[in-house]
Order: C-alpha cells, then structure tokens, then sequence
C-alpha cells in the first residue's frame, strides 16, 4: 500500500468529481474517523487511517484493504468498480430513479431507456455522471447522462437517457477481477 502520486490524485479525484461534485471533502475530512486514499496492485482503496496503521505490519502479504474505489488502466485512465456505490449513492449530485420494469435490464448491463426512467433529478446535464436508484431508493449502479433533463423529456419511449457504467448485477458477472 503506497499513497497516490498527485498524477493519480488528479486522476481519481477528476473521476470522482463527475459523480459526487465537491462532496469529495466529505471522504477525506469525515467526522468520526479520517480516511484516505492508498494504492495497491493499481487499484485504489479508500480506508480509514487506523486501519491503514494497523495493516502496515502485514503489508507484502494483504490482498486488500478497505472499500476498492476503482482501478488505474495501464494508460493511466482511473475506472470507478461497482464497489463504490455505496459513497457515490451517499454524496451524489444526480440521481436517477428506475422504474421495477427498467430495474432488471439495467443490472443485465443494458442502457436506461426513456421507458424505464421513474424519475431524474432536475437540471442534470447532458454527460454527466449519475448513481441509479430504484424507486424504492435502492443504489442499483451508476452511469453517464445521454441527454440532458431537458431533451429527456421530448425523447421518444426507445431513446437512451442514461449509459451504463456499472451495476450491482457486476458482483456476480465479475466477481474474479473485482478484487
């Protein structure tokens, strides 16, 4: 477990951003136990600071530590892993409900159509990353805006409104390289 370079602080940080916004400050500087970012094996962890002291000690032997945010590619480009969820559910900026007819194909992989939109939040831009909830306010995964709340609401029943980044339907598809 090393610290990101400020490279991959930037990297990770400006994907983080695309979801949460400026809720980034509510990871790092948290109330009840600070946490922070570590590398290892390319991939990033977010862990509280205890924990990361205490882990030292078994460091050449952890497979991991914390909650896997994400992975660096071999060109550098940060990729966020469905492991995340959780805080970007909890800091997003932009949400989209599904309705429990959309639910099941979105966890498939497949794009949200207009058809399965429950509701959006408003004034959310065109490309911009949203956490997709059931109805029920359940985190199903997260993904990139199409179109724009606006443009959504002209769009025919077939458009796409939301593409697919990731799903908790991912924990068993990829359950080898999520870790």
């Amino acid at each position: 477990m090393r610290p990101l370079t400020e490279e991959e602080v930037k990297t990770l940080f400006e994907k983080l951003a695309k979801y949460i916004g400026r809720n980034i400050t509510h990871l790092i500087d948290r109330q009840d136990d600070p946490h922070c970012f570590r590398v290892h094996r390319d991939r990033v962890y977010y862990v509280s600071e205890s924990i990361m002291r205490k882990a030292t000690s078994v460091n050449p032997h952890l497979m991991s530590m914390g909650v896997c945010f994400g992975k660096f590619s071999k060109t550098g480009k940060f990729r966020l892993h469905v492991t995340c969820l959780e805080y970007l559910a909890q800091y997003a900026k932009y949400k989209v409900w599904v309705k429990p007819t959309g639910e099941m194909p979105f966890m498939y992989g497949n794009h949200i159509l207009k058809a399965h939109l429950g509701r959006i939040t408003e004034d959310t831009p065109e490309h911009q990353g949203v956490v997709i909830l059931s109805m029920s306010d359940v985190p199903l995964g997260f993904g990139v805006t199409a179109k724009s709340t606006q443009d959504a609401r002209k769009m025919e029943p077939t458009g796409i409104i939301v593409f697919h980044q990731a799903d908790v339907g991912e924990y068993l598809r990829n359950e080898d390289t999520l870790v």
